[in-house]
């Protein structure tokens, strides 16, 4: 930091990882600037907000949510809630996505980050600059635009730069042979909004990971005939009646008829592609080399910053995740790396250890795409991030309780969101089945 000049931080979105930004900025109030916040919504929350329109707003832009009326969370809340910040204890565990908003926006309240968000405004750019002064020579040239009014633009210096524009708003067509030649109703997940109108239809969900999951038992409460075709082993929890498993769809013949892996054929009337997001930076200068390939994000030291420019921050993309806790630790982090708590080794040693991690991955059989999916993982990550950073980490009860729910949800799809935890201490719990009985905790692997 050159003299006593307070750093400037841009924050790029106002979901919850933008949000857990800006907080823990401001609270360095000693060394940074308050924070600016660009969000091209006239919300917070990001992927939080419920749209009951699908494909673009008024304006033009494409509906940023992926949100389904009546989605409930997956992560019980004891859990999913930053962890300077409970959600309300009158709530159940597994609260309905509306609570989710509105403790987003209490969140805002709590810490006052209302008035440093810029609403309705989108980052075009965002260009390195070398200068004399600043955060080890390197500052950013931000420009934005009003998000309707795209011809009036202007252009801020910053001196570092963290970009939480979310990943699940850009939806992920797969390569499948004969794809177009569907002839049923094709939609990705994106543009799911409840199940009426697919009440007493065929549909085939592509994708068993959690949305596909949620919206298979969501057409079966309607009387929709569903196959869910997957690549993972059979699920051998209980299943609603309509549902049933099959193979990967590997090609769409001429006359439509979709084709398995196993050549088993079906006809269904709805293709529903549950197959995830594609990671998109569009403002971010080619100069940086930030690229996305298979769904992995890189070169990216401890899968956040890029070697050559470490005044940038990519918050949030690690997948299979407990989200809020997981930007709480990422966030401070970043600010641990740029007030010098934490020294970053050079560029080089960066990369190198990039692709060690990388490697090691790769050796334990982990498909390029699912790098980022963390999964059990994320604990020690998070610990990692926290001991270099030298600051508090997770309490001992957040993995536990978080891999538990997993084993519930494994075991019972159809009830586990009618349980109920209780934290009783930094590493102690307990958890109820709705009639309020005490439930055994499973025997976790040493995580």
């Amino acid at each position: 930091m050159a003299g006593l000049q307070k750093l400037r931080v841009a924050v790029v979105g106002a979901g919850a990882a933008g949000l857990c930004a800006a907080r823990h900025l401001l609270a360095r109030q000693d060394l940074f600037a308050p924070p600016v916040m660009f969000e091209i919504t006239k919300h917070v929350g990001g992927t939080w907000v419920y749209e009951e329109r699908v494909g673009r707003y008024d304006n033009g832009l494409p509906i940023h949510s992926s949100m389904y009326r009546d989605l409930r969370t997956n992560i019980p809340k004891e859990v999913m809630s930053f962890p300077d910040f409970p959600f309300a204890k009158h709530l159940p565990s597994f609260v309905h996505h509306t609570e989710v908003r509105k403790y987003i926006e209490q969140y805002c309240d709590h810490f006052r980050l209302w008035d440093h968000i810029r609403f309705g405004t989108n980052v075009d750019a965002v260009d390195p600059v070398n200068v004399k002064s600043g955060w080890k020579g390197l500052a950013w040239d931000i420009t934005s635009s009003d998000s309707v009014d795209r011809s009036k633009s202007i252009t801020e210096r910053f001196d570092a730069v963290m970009v939480c524009n979310g990943h699940f708003f850009d939806p992920y067509i797969p390569d499948i042979p004969g794809l177009k030649k569907f002839k049923g109703m094709l939609m990705h997940s994106h543009d799911y909004r409840s199940a009426e109108p697919f009440a007493d239809k065929s549909v085939l969900v592509l994708g068993a990971g959690l949305s596909g999951l949620d919206i298979a038992m969501e057409l079966a409460n309607v009387n929709a005939k569903v196959i869910l075709s997957h690549g993972q082993k059979p699920l051998t929890c209980p299943m609603p009646q309509g549902v049933e498993q099959a193979p990967p769809v590997s090609k769409v013949l001429e006359d439509g008829t979709l084709e398995f892996q196993d050549g088993k054929q079906a006809e269904p009337e709805v293709f529903l592609l549950c197959t995830g997001y594609n990671f998109v930076f569009p403002f971010l200068n080619e100069q940086i080399g930030v690229q996305v390939k298979e769904h992995l994000v890189y070169p990216l030291y401890k899968f956040l910053i890029p070697p050559a420019y470490p005044s940038l921050f990519i918050v949030g993309i690690c997948r299979a995740i407990c989200p809020f806790p997981h930007f709480h630790i990422q966030s401070q982090f970043a600010i641990s790396v740029l007030d010098g708590s934490f020294s970053l080794p050079s560029r080089e040693e960066m990369e190198k250890d990039f692709e060690l991690d990388v490697a090691a991955r790769r050796a334990r059989g982990v498909a390029t795409r699912h790098i980022l999916k963390l999964d059990s993982e994320q604990w020690a990550y998070n610990d990692h991030l926290a001991h270099l950073g030298g600051f508090q980490p997770l309490p001992r009860y957040w993995s536990n309780l978080y891999e538990s729910n997993k084993v519930f949800r494994t075991r019972d799809m159809l009830n586990y969101k009618t349980y109920n935890y209780n934290v009783l201490s930094e590493t102690e719990w307990m958890v109820q089945n709705l009639q309020g009985q005490q439930v055994e905790k499973p025997q976790l692997k040493h995580i």
